[in-house]
């Protein structure tokens, strides 16, 4: 099998530094240097599989930054990394400095890292089969490793469910920074479901939920502007209700936001007047006034 292996001491080698040797586990004085210049630390949960939390992720990191933050995003879906396609750096390397590892920057300004399994893998069909003791250092190793600098945001994008990565992720993260959670859902019963098993998750390990976002909720015609609610309607703030926690807002269906994530193409500046945008500002503006600002 042509893949990672499954020796759980061995991590992935950094493409174009293969003499890199496993790092040793850092002192907690180079953690919080590392994360010294983030303020503000947000997880996009669902306990389901397809609802768009990478999509989510993506766009508020983008949306943010149209409104002049410095955001980064760790993605910790380590079995199916998509968010180095979705920005366009794919074939991006990682390299190394003192504080440990350079995340690559999606623009030239530098307002948006990633740091991502996807940049470490020798050939991008390579699959992860790995058991959770490994997926759990690599996690801990990339919130000790990488040299974020100074950070409004720090988005961290996960998997489906609430077991290893996730509790890995929150007990690496949690000693150093505050957190909050922003839930996805879609609107059928089946993903709500689902996504109320992620609230107790944050419930029983003390994580803030800053709010939920229902997406793929209904698509909205481009030539009539008719809605139809492929999905049914509703489930999420329907559930937000309940669970009594902000509801973010809905963000349609929309094939210019389809689109501009399989060619890599900034949604938010290049399709303003898409059904889209306003839902996902929207979105942004709601997670803005819910963080403290910085003094």
């Amino acid at each position: 099998m042509e893949s990672l292996t499954t020796d759980h001491n061995e991590l992935p080698r950094v493409r174009y530094t293969r003499s890199l040797p496993t790092p040793v586990p850092p002192a907690d004085s180079v953690i919080r240097s590392n994360l010294a210049g983030v303020r503000h630390v947000l997880l996009v949960l669902s306990g389901k599989g397809g609802v768009g939390k990478s999509t989510v992720a993506t766009e508020l990191a983008l949306a943010l930054r149209l409104a002049g933050k410095r955001v980064g995003i760790l993605d910790v879906d380590l079995c199916g990394p998509s968010i180095p396609r979705m920005l366009r750096v794919q074939d991006s390397a990682v390299h190394q400095c003192n504080s440990g590892w350079v995340p690559v920057f999606a623009h030239q300004d530098k307002s948006i890292s990633l740091m991502s399994i996807g940049f470490l893998l020798e050939k991008p069909d390579d699959a992860v089969v790995w058991r959770g003791p490994k997926k759990n250092a690599l996690i801990k190793q990339f919130v000790s490793d990488v040299a974020w600098g100074d950070l409004d945001f720090l988005i961290v994008d996960t998997p489906p469910g609430t077991s290893d990565e996730h509790i890995s992720t929150v007990e690496a993260l949690r000693p150093h920074k505050p957190l909050a959670a922003i839930l996805v859902t879609t609107p059928q019963a089946v993903s709500v479901a689902d996504v109320r098993r992620e609230l107790t998750f944050c419930k029983k390990t003390g994580l803030r939920v800053l709010g939920i976002v229902e997406n793929m909720s209904g698509f909205v015609c481009p030539h009539c502007s008719e809605c139809t609610n492929i999905f049914s309607k509703g489930g999420g703030e329907e559930l937000a209700k309940h669970a009594g926690v902000p509801f973010l807002g809905s963000v349609p269906l929309d094939p210019q936001l389809s689109q501009s994530l399989e060619d890599g193409r900034d949604f938010i500046q290049e399709f303003p007047k898409s059904s889209a945008f306003p839902a996902l500002a929207h979105i942004a503006q709601q997670i803005l006034d819910g963080t403290p600002r910085s003094s």
